[in-house]
């Protein structure tokens, strides 16, 4: 390869991608640096990585703040002219076509005017990244494809060592997770669970010879998550098993989708989407309070007080507008009929988070069951 070969971990070493690729920078002499999330931004530009591996929280809050400052430049329209554009040029291109001359001349002017910029934040050798964990907006994947920094999406789990799958640089398919790696069989069992046989499959948990069968089935291990391959073998997730909600009109409802729109706004920061044997499906909302300033002066509202932003009105008719967007995505039965503000940061701190940043659903609806309580027990509004 190149010279310029390198990583830069930000992953926590509990994650157990980063500790492979750890070993895979080592084992093939890259380059490899460890950094954290909060000094991330600068240690992009002086590392200047040729490839980064990570969660689509990340690829979200650079995208955010990359608005926010034009928003605050003067420049949002711009910005948002230059988004859309990459978005559709992706769209276009990404189906193996040649995107329509007007798209191909708009998509040049950007790329001076923006693009190039967005890819120097970077460091301005990053050829791609892999994001994994949880899934990525297709938005935000055609954004980053569109600007010449696709990010890769893979799946995988703890028990198969990372990765399972993972799209190629060269064949990306936005929406999938990718084909098999080397070495690795998928099947979709007959519920739609995704199970997964290869080198990379654990061999048991330790001492624990009960949830090792119950894991297993011929050879095959249950993943626990749902899934469709496509005709070549592309897989796509469609949800968690175990983290479907059933209403009590008898609806199954995924949240992975529904959270993942809603995470991508600038002022959400975590979603969870509760409903399971109530009348209804609704949301709990942490606010993103870096995002809090920015989005605040971009709309002329100097008088917020980020202590009382969760009952903010102006705050909260944005965050209707947030979960109004995520209902396009979903049926009338499927869709958030209502939503509370935590005033809380869910954290790893708290209890709320894991070490790879994944929410933990049970411990969220166990320490704010009473908040979930009031959402059903007032008047629908």
């Amino acid at each position: 390869g190149e010279e310029n070969n390198g990583t830069l971990l930000f992953l926590p070493l509990a994650h157990v991608f980063a500790r492979l690729i750890q070993f895979v920078a080592i084992a093939s002499r890259t380059r490899l640096a460890h950094t954290t999330i909060g000094t991330l931004v600068d240690d992009l530009g002086t590392y200047a990585p040729s490839y980064l591996l990570g969660v689509p929280r990340v690829f979200e809050k650079v995208y955010n703040s990359a608005e926010q400052r034009a928003q605050g430049d003067g420049r949002g329209k711009i910005f948002a002219a230059a988004a859309d554009t990459a978005i559709a040029y992706s769209e276009a291109t990404n189906a193996g076509r040649r995107a329509p001359l007007t798209l191909r001349v708009k998509h040049t002017v950007f790329d001076r005017l923006v693009y190039a910029k967005l890819r120097s934040a970077f460091g301005g050798h990053l050829r791609y990244s892999i994001s994994g964990g949880a899934p990525l907006s297709a938005r935000l994947a055609h954004f980053y494809n569109g600007i010449g920094l696709p990010v890769l999406e893979g799946y995988g789990l703890t028990e198969t060592t990372a990765p399972a799958c993972v799209n190629p640089p060269k064949a990306l398919r936005i929406g999938t997770v990718g084909p098999a790696c080397p070495g690795v069989g998928l099947r979709i069992d007959d519920d739609g669970e995704i199970l997964v046989k290869g080198i990379n499959v654990f061999r048991e948990y330790l001492h624990n010879p009960e949830a090792t069968d119950e894991a297993k089935i011929d050879g095959w291990f249950r993943t626990g998550d749902l899934g469709e391959l496509d005709a070549d073998g592309y897989l796509s997730i469609t949800g968690r098993k175990k983290d479907i909600l059933v209403t009590a009109g008898g609806k199954n409802v995924s949240p992975a989708k529904l959270e993942d729109s809603l995470r991508s706004h600038p002022l959400i920061a975590e979603a969870v989407v509760v409903g399971d044997a109530k009348p209804f499906i609704a949301a709990l909302l942490c606010l993103d309070e870096e995002m809090l300033p920015g989005w605040a002066s971009a709309h002329g509202i100097t008088d917020l007080d980020p202590a009382d932003a969760a009952q903010d009105q102006r705050v909260l008719d944005e965050l209707q507008k947030a979960v109004d967007q995520a209902n396009t995505l979903v049926s009338r039965a499927e869709s958030i009929r209502a939503f509370r503000v935590l005033t809380t940061p869910l954290t790893q701190e708290s209890g709320h988070l894991t070490p790879s940043l994944k929410v933990k659903r049970n411990v969220v609806l166990d320490d704010y069951a009473d908040v979930i309580d009031s959402i059903y027990s007032s008047p629908r509004t």
